[in-house]
């Protein structure tokens, strides 16, 4: 009863209270406030019955009809009578086939999915060109390394880029920005007439 608080004890309907043990102070406020959170049985005491209680036994009270609650009884309470373990084969299919939607998943389809589909994508366009065709143009190095990092800035691409041009397009961004950062303060100064050294 502890480890629930009460804002949600107040408000269950339903109860079923196993055997709590009382050794401490602690415990035995605890058994007390279990016990008065039920509708009391003038034939027996709660509090006592709590502890007394043995296995298989419990403390039900549940609401009736009308939804209020019943008063506290001391019970046996049945073990499951169910099975513990896996459904057999036959039992498995005995259960599908009695399904509203029995037939509509039996087969599996395994269509094309999006990885498959950019895998194809990726593989059609790293292909090397036909032998027949010309050969690619020579790069210039550097400068076409930045050229192009320059222009995949303005226009975007949708490829990811390599080690070698991201650090490329970060060397030119931080260039770029310094040198413009230099020439607007010069500018500016120039036209304010105070620059400061």
């Amino acid at each position: 009863p502890l480890d629930i608080p009460e804002t949600v004890v107040g408000q269950l309907g339903n109860r079923v209270q196993h055997a709590l043990r009382a050794y401490t102070p602690r415990d035995q406020k605890a058994v007390k406030a279990a016990a008065e959170t039920m509708r009391a049985n003038p034939k027996f005491s709660t509090a006592a019955a709590i502890t007394e209680l043995g296995v298989g036994e419990a403390l039900v009270s549940f609401l009736d009809a009308k939804g209020r609650p019943g008063v506290v009884e001391r019970v046996y309470i049945l073990p499951p009578a169910s099975r513990m373990g896996p459904a057999t084969p036959d039992e498995r299919k005995a259960v599908m086939d009695a399904s509203p939607v029995a037939n509509v998943y039996d087969k599996a389809v395994d269509r094309e999915s999006a990885y498959e589909k950019l895998k194809t994508r990726a593989a059609a366009t790293a292909k090397p060109a036909p032998s027949g065709s010309a050969a690619p143009p020579a790069t210039g190095g550097w400068m076409d390394t930045v050229k192009g990092s320059l222009g995949g800035l303005m226009s975007g691409s949708g490829r990811k880029d390599s080690l070698v041009e991201a650090m490329a397009k970060s060397a030119v961004r931080t260039v770029g920005s310094s040198v413009g950062r230099e020439i607007v303060r010069g500018v500016l100064g120039s036209l304010l007439g105070s620059r400061r050294r």
